[in-house]
């Protein structure tokens, strides 16, 4: 059995089964953050990276002229291009708030994004209430186990609390935001991991970076990439973005197949 069959046979939920069936078909293992502020410079990078990428990682709160038109499109680059939408949405109310947050106001999240993430903070309850509005769409949640950033209390006890409530959940929680593999021999969660860079090793607030190797050996399926491809939104350069997409993705998938022998 190859290691994308074993890995698919283990998962629980259709959606985590369908990304690393992405991950196989486009050898990419590489998320972008598409962490820009307009409608326009965001779908102008969506189409520069998105040939190269399994997921695409968006913060919806700071386009400051979001419309429904920026989901549709969003949504038909993604069919385009064959990737997934992870909004960063980082939930963390109770099971009634976040229920509220992820269905209704302006973005109405679980309408468009495949995947979002919560804290594990509030306890089940938040699980809870974001599985009551995405589980009968088909979508999936990763929880924040550990973070990537100098300091972060995300460790220890949080994080083993982390997993057992996904451990409780996992028709909904499909993996972590995680620094490494977390789970025994009966858990397969997929593991999210930020904060890898090629050249540098930190941004100066307390951003952390680790190569494609480096964070696949510890248990990555999937690197999460912003600044490293995109560039600084003052500094756009497209075609740049393109190429640097193309080397997270070729960087990373051959650290999946050195790691893993495929």
């Amino acid at each position: 059995m190859s290691y994308f069959d074993k890995r698919i046979g283990n998962q629980s939920s259709k959606l985590s089964k369908d990304l690393l069936q992405l991950v196989e078909r486009k050898q990419s293992n590489l998320c972008v953050s598409v962490d820009f502020n307009t409608k326009d410079s965001l779908l102008k990078m969506v189409e520069a990276v998105g040939p190269y990428v399994c997921m695409i990682k968006t913060h919806v709160d700071i386009i400051s002229d979001f419309d429904i038109d920026l989901v549709e499109k969003l949504k038909e680059l993604s069919v385009k291009y064959d990737f997934l939408i992870f909004e960063d949405r980082k939930f963390a109310d109770i099971g009634n708030t976040v229920s509220l947050q992820y269905s209704s106001g302006v973005h109405k999240i679980a309408d468009w994004s495949h995947i979002t993430n919560a804290h594990a903070l509030p306890g089940d309850g938040i699980v809870k209430g974001l599985k009551k509005v995405g589980l009968e769409k088909g979508r999936g949640l990763l929880l924040l186990a550990q973070m990537s950033s100098e300091g972060s209390l995300a460790v220890g006890d949080y994080t083993k609390a982390s997993l057992a409530m996904a451990q409780r959940h996992k028709d909904f929680v499909i993996g972590f935001i995680a620094q490494e593999k977390l789970g025994g021999e009966n858990d397969d969660f997929l593991i999210l991991t930020p904060g890898v860079g090629l050249d540098v090793k930190g941004d100066g607030m307390g951003q952390q970076y680790r190569t494609p190797e480096e964070v696949i050996k510890a248990g990555t399926d999937v690197i999460i990439v912003g600044r490293g491809v995109t560039g600084s939104q003052s500094t756009v350069d497209y075609q740049k973005a393109a190429a640097e997409a193309q080397r997270y993705k070729k960087a990373g998938w051959e650290a999946l197949t050195k790691v893993h022998g495929l």
